[in-house]
């Protein structure tokens, strides 16, 4: 028992001194056009955006197909979208808060 108390007072002030990293959203590439929305049919993502650049084959079920685009993939359950996600684009670093 003196051992665990020992080691809780050891462990204490590391947690008590961690920092917040804050990461910016909505700041990963241009906004300009819309992701396919949740329910679209894989036809009408064919339609608007062309051949994906990559077709991953279906896992898992309910069978879960990707397809990557150059700058977003879409998830599709069967044939219909269920995610959309823009892949990430580096960009100007940003200051440290302690710089400003």
């Amino acid at each position: 028992m003196p051992r665990l108390l020992l080691l809780l007072a050891l462990l204490l002030p590391l947690a008590a001194s961690a920092e917040t990293l804050e990461i910016p959203l909505g700041q990963q590439g241009a906004t300009s056009f819309q992701l396919p929305q949740f329910g679209e049919s894989q036809r009408a993502v064919l339609e608007r955006f062309g051949l994906a650049d990559e077709e991953h084959p279906s896992v898992g079920n309910p069978p879960i197909t990707r397809w990557d685009y150059r700058e977003f993939s879409v998830y599709f359950e069967h044939k219909h979208v269920i995610n959309s996600v823009r892949h990430h684009q580096p960009g100007a670093a940003l200051p440290d808060k302690e710089q400003q």
